[in-house]
Formats: structure tokens, C-alpha cells, sequence
């Protein structure tokens, strides 16, 4: 995600302006400071991943998350992510062209094929007008190239969805989606570059530019999986809370501040930020990083494929997590709006979880099953 300096081209494509504009700001005269505001009215918060969910591309048929109807990272899942009262806000990844327009692309690469040989270029590689050429076009009496995806066992893959939709800028988003509609911005690097300070600095003053410009009262959170990236956005700014993004320990990196859910929670200390997105595993293996967390004054926030299972996501409202990241965005905040009602009373997790308060769809006896059964689910890969 590293940037040079933005040409006078790049500028006339993502309209930018060439000063940061002034942060907004509530009709009180206050910054906003969602979602934390919102987190504490709420208890649980919904948010679509990439919109209405993830293209998990060569999917078996019958799992649990296929291919979404619609296109990831895109106007339409985001619109129709809009549409559900109980979504407080979509996810989704935002990196930088070469020539430095924001865009929304969940992958570091990006390929097509053309008769037979496949091409692969790197997003950040790419002026906006090439990036923009992948895909459904917005103007239809422009060329194509198909779009593929690459799996993590390294199969190239038709990226196909039934609807699909055009690739957008960032500015797109803030321009075509409800306003009422909450951002999860996160800031997309690649894990096997080392970035000097000066381009994460660049590429993030790219990003904040056009928040400021077109963010208005939208409430939105930064996230990014680069710890120094968090430090820098932080830094830059003081508007929009900055959630540091873990895989909790389900992975092993080089640098350590990533390896698990309590240095992630130091890495939070450390810079200021107001959170953690951790993957859900990580917190179901170490639940007392809540207790933990919440001592810091700290939200946690999880993502990952249990999140898609109703039961996985009423034992972390049980445990206490702010929020969940999901692809099944339709049945998944459906379920969190019914076991969130007030008759449940308010969220409590100390040294165990509260087994004492009752819900019509899970028995005690159910939930004691449940907790059983979490440390079977978090052992399978996802």
C-alpha cells in the first residue's frame, strides 16, 4: 500500500482535495466517537463482512458460506447490507493505487485471464483506470477483464457471484451508501512487506483525506492488522477510534505484537487505540483477555467463520464481545436482535460466564453443551 506522490490525474479521478478538510462534527460541536458510543447503547453490534459477506470462491456446494449472492466489496452488498435495521456497519478493505485513489479490494493481488494466460498484478501496482478495467464495467461499452481469485492453496479460481457488481473508490462509498450506515474502515497492507514509516504515512494521509472530505456524521472506525499502521492513523488523527485487528494466536507471525490476543491488547496500551477485532477463536480460547480488555477501557470486536454459527455468537454476548464481523448478515443479526432484547438484561461476564439469566431459544442444559462444544470448533480449521 505504499504511495508516491498523487499526480494531478489521480487527483481529477478521486476528486481529493489538496488540504485535509475539518474532521466533522456532531450538531453539539463534538467530533464524533462512534462506534464506541454506540457499542455501549447497543451491547452487541452487527457488521456485514465486506457488506453482505464474503465470495468464499470454490466453496463446497451446501456449506454453511458459499459464494454470496453479491459481489463483495461493492455499492450493491453494501446497499443491501444498508437495508438491515440491525446492521450497524459494513467492513471492508481499503488500499491505495499507485497514483492514490483509495479503492475497496479485499486482496493484495488482483488477476484476470486473457486466452488462457493469466495475469496477476499487485493492487497497489496499478493506476485507478486499470484497477477500475477489472470486472463488470460501470459504462457499459467498456471492455472487460474477467475477473479470478486465487485460493490459499494456490488454485486460480472463476471469481464468479449471481449478482454481480463494479469495482469502487472510496469515495464511491461515502457517496452511494446510506449515511446512516456505520464504516469499519480497514486499512489493507500486505504481510510480507516491511513498510518504511514514510509510505505507511503517505498511503494513510491518502485515506484520511477523503474521510474528511466526504465522511460528513457517518460513524466509522479505522482497523488494520499493521501495528504500525495503527500507530500512525492514531497519530494522524483523533476523530475516528482505532481498532488493532488480530488473528489471536491462530497464527504465528515474525513480528510479535501480532501473535496473540494479549499482545494485541498491549499493542491497544501502547498506541492509544480504542480496541480490538480479534479473530473469534482467540477469544474463545482466552476469554479472561476480556476482563483484560475491558480494564483498559478497550472494546472487542471478532470476525471469522464462527461468527456465522448463532450459537458461537450468543456464548461472546454472553462472555461480553462488543461485536461481531459475519457473512451470513441476514440470519446472524436477526439472531442478535432477538437474544439482545432487554428482557435479557445486561451483559455480565466476570471469572465465568453467567449461566443464570434464560433465553427461549437455549436451555441451560443447551448452553452448558455449547460451552463444551466451543473447544471441539475452535481446533477445526475455518
Amino acid at each position: 500500500m505504499a504511495v508516491p506522490t498523487t499526480p494531478p490525474r489521480a487527483a481529477a479521478h478521486c476528486r481529493i482535495a489538496a488540504r485535509a478538510s475539518t474532521p466533522p462534527v456532531t450538531a453539539g460541536g463534538r467530533p464524533w466517537e462512534l462506534p464506541l458510543a454506540l457499542l455501549a447503547e447497543r451491547g452487541m453490534v452487527v457488521g456485514g463482512h465486506r457488506g453482505m459477506g464474503m465470495n468464499a470462491v470454490g466453496a463446497p456446494p451446501g456449506a454453511r458460506v458459499g459464494a454470496a449472492r453479491e459481489r463483495e466489496n461493492t455499492l450493491l452488498s453494501f446497499g443491501r447490507a444498508a437495508e438491515h435495521a440491525a446492521v450497524a456497519f459494513v467492513e471492508f478493505d481499503v488500499q491505495v493505487t499507485k497514483d492514490g485513489c483509495p479503492v475497496i479490494f479485499h486482496d493484495d493481488f488482483i488477476l484476470t485471464q486473457k486466452t488462457e494466460v493469466l495475469f496477476e498484478r499487485r493492487v497497489t501496482d496499478l493506476l485507478l483506470e486499470e484497477f477500475l478495467s477489472y470486472g463488470v464495467q460501470k459504462e457499459p461499452h467498456k471492455v472487460s477483464k474477467p475477473l479470478l481469485r486465487r485460493m490459499e492453496d494456490g488454485r486460480v479460481l472463476a471469481w464468479s457471484t449471481e449478482e454481480d457488481d463494479y469495482l469502487c473508490t472510496l469515495q464511491e462509498v461515502f457517496e452511494h451508501v446510506s449515511p446512516h450506515l456505520g464504516f469499519n474502515i480497514e486499512l489493507k497492507f500486505d504481510d510480507n512487506i516491511i513498510y518504511p514509516g514514510v509510505n505507511l504515512n503517505r498511503a494513510l494521509q491518502t485515506v484520511l483525506q477523503v474521510v474528511f472530505q466526504y465522511a460528513g456524521n457517518r460513524p466509522l472506525f479505522f482497523s488494520t492488522f499493521q501495528p504500525d499502521a495503527a500507530r500512525i492513523i492514531r497519530e494522524l488523527q483523533s476523530v475516528y477510534p482505532v481498532l488493532f485487528l488480530t488473528e489471536g494466536g491462530t497464527a504465528k507471525h515474525d513480528d510479535r505484537r501480532r501473535n496473540s490476543l494479549d499482545d494485541a491488547i498491549q499493542v491497544c496500551q501502547e498506541y492509544d487505540l480504542h480496541g480490538v477485532v480479534s479473530e473469534v477463536r482467540g477469544v474463545l480460547k482466552n476469554p479472561s483477555a476480556i476482563i483484560k480488555a475491558r480494564e483498559s477501557n478497550l472494546a472487542i470486536l471478532t470476525y471469522g467463520q464462527l461468527n456465522n454459527v448463532r450459537e458461537a455468537v450468543y456464548i461472546q454476548y454472553l462472555m461480553g464481545v462488543n461485536g461481531v464481523i459475519v457473512d451470513l448478515v441476514e440470519e446472524i443479526s436477526n439472531a442478535v436482535a432477538d437474544f439482545s432484547k432487554p428482557d435479557l438484561g445486561q451483559s455480565t461476564f466476570s471469572n465465568s460466564v453467567d449461566m443464570g439469566r434464560k433465553h427461549e431459544s437455549f436451555s441451560q442444559q443447551q448452553l452448558g453443551f455449547l460451552l463444551r462444544l466451543i473447544p471441539e470448533l475452535i481446533q477445526q480449521p475455518h
